[in-house]
C-alpha cells in the first residue's frame, strides 16, 4: 500500500479520501457480515431447544459496601459543623 502525505493534501482531497475510505470499510463490513450470516446458518442444523439460558435472565446488580455505608450515612438533616480544637 502507497504512504500517503497527508500533510501536502488539501481539504477537498483529504474529504474525498475519508469518504473513499468509510465507503471501502462499509463494503468490507457487508461481506464480513454475509460470511458470519452464512456460517449462522449452517450452524442453525445443529440447534436444539435449550434450557431457559441465564442471558435471558435479569443480570443482578450488587452494591458496593461503600455505597451502602454512603447510603446508611445520608440524611435529610443537615450536619452541625465539627468544633476546630483550640
Amino acid at each position: 500500500m502507497a504512504k500517503i502525505d497527508l500533510d501536502s493534501l488539501s481539504i477537498e482531497e483529504l474529504a474525498a479520501l475519508r469518504d473513499s475510505a468509510a465507503d471501502k470499510l462499509m463494503e468490507k463490513v457487508a461481506a464480513r457480515r454475509a460470511e458470519l450470516e452464512a456460517e449462522l446458518e449452517k450452524l442453525s442444523q445443529y440447534d436444539r431447544p435449550a434450557k431457559k439460558s441465564q442471558a435471558a435472565t435479569a443480570p443482578v446488580v450488587k452494591t458496593r459496601k461503600s455505597q451502602e455505608n454512603k447510603a446508611e450515612n445520608k440524611t435529610d438533616e443537615p450536619r452541625e459543623p465539627i468544633a476546630k480544637a483550640a
